[in-house]
């Protein structure tokens, strides 16, 4: 493999999708950089494609002990490119599940450190092979078309321009720099879904090939945007805002419009409602033989027309 150099092809494919992902041209970035081979690897590219737009940023959770030195060793590598680099610590120890704490967590500090620095996008080292683990995950949760459109290239002012580079492309850019990445212990924990599939795929004979599984979740997301444009212009003309909640007519509709419509009745209700996937596919098949139920406090009335309400309050005593 042929090593990556600013004006190569790696930088000049980072800098392609950047700028695909950018809604504006020259944009500030702050780079999620851990210290791990893939993050390091972005780092690289983005110093060799776009060095004057980059600030780099590490995260440390507090949760092992050597997460400062591998803090320092992110901040070392960075003022030997001059490269701007912060290390961010959460102001409150993570707590409760420390997987999903964390993850919040760190996306706070780094939108708050984008925010301080001024940085238009921030961007995370997920890879053509994080794509393919995700959407095997997925499919084995029985996730519908939003699970199985993967990681977003972007969501928001978080862009991910290395989903079309491989695992053994980054890994690779990493050695031809001389750099000795950081391994965290926890890539080895089978305990956590994600590394379970990564050690089974990596230990079986599979047909998947993470470039071919990176254009599926592409086309995915392509129809996923579809479908919630369309949504938007059915619910002009199917919601009604009342007094008492919402009313949808869902005649004719196809099941996946419907899904999408009620989930837009339910979150206009109360917008910090979560459904899983299988109590939406209950509550679609009660409202069409016409039922009455709850979910989440809200009332759900079939028929003609369907009505969604807060429920009221249950009697006691």
């Amino acid at each position: 493999m042929q090593v990556i150099l600013a004006g190569s092809d790696g930088a000049i494919r980072f800098k392609n999708a950047v700028e695909r992902l950018s809604p504006k041209g020259n944009p500030r970035i702050l780079l999620a950089v851990s210290g791990g081979p893939d993050s390091l690897a972005m780092l690289l590219l983005a110093h060799a494609s776009m060095p004057d737009n980059i600030v780099a940023a590490t995260v440390d959770h507090g949760l092992r002990p050597e997460a400062a030195e591998e803090a320092d060793f992110v901040a070392t590598l960075c003022a030997e490119r001059t490269i701007n680099h912060r290390i961010l610590t959460p102001d409150q120890p993570i707590t409760g599940n420390i997987q999903s704490a964390a993850r919040y967590a760190r996306y706070a500090l780094l939108e708050r450190a984008a925010d301080e620095l001024q940085c238009d996008l921030i961007a995370t080292a997920h890879h053509s092979d994080d794509q393919l683990e995700t959407m095997l995950m997925r499919l084995a949760r029985g996730s519908g078309v939003n699970g199985l459109a993967g990681i977003r290239a972007r969501n928001g002012g978080i862009i991910r321009p290395l989903l079309g580079f491989s695992k053994s492309e980054l890994e690779q850019i990493c050695a031809n720099a001389g750099i000795e990445p950081v391994r965290d212990p926890s890539n080895a924990d089978n305990d956590f879904d994600r590394v379970a599939m990564r050690q089974y795929l990596g230990g079986n004979p599979h047909p998947f090939d993470p470039a071919r599984a990176a254009r599926t979740a592409s086309a995915l997301a392509d129809a996923v945007e579809a479908l919630d444009w369309m949504t938007q212009q059915l619910a002009a003309d199917r919601l009604t805002r009342q007094d008492e909640g919402m009313t949808l007519d869902a005649n004719d509709l196809p099941r996946e419009l419907q899904r999408r419509l009620v989930l837009s009745a339910l979150r206009t209700i109360a917008p910090e409602i979560t459904p899983r996937g299988d109590a939406v596919e209950r509550l679609l098949d009660d409202l069409s033989d016409g039922k009455t139920v709850t979910i989440s406090d809200i009332l759900c009335k079939g028929g003609d027309v369907w009505h969604f309400s807060v429920a009221p309050p249950r009697r006691t005593g």
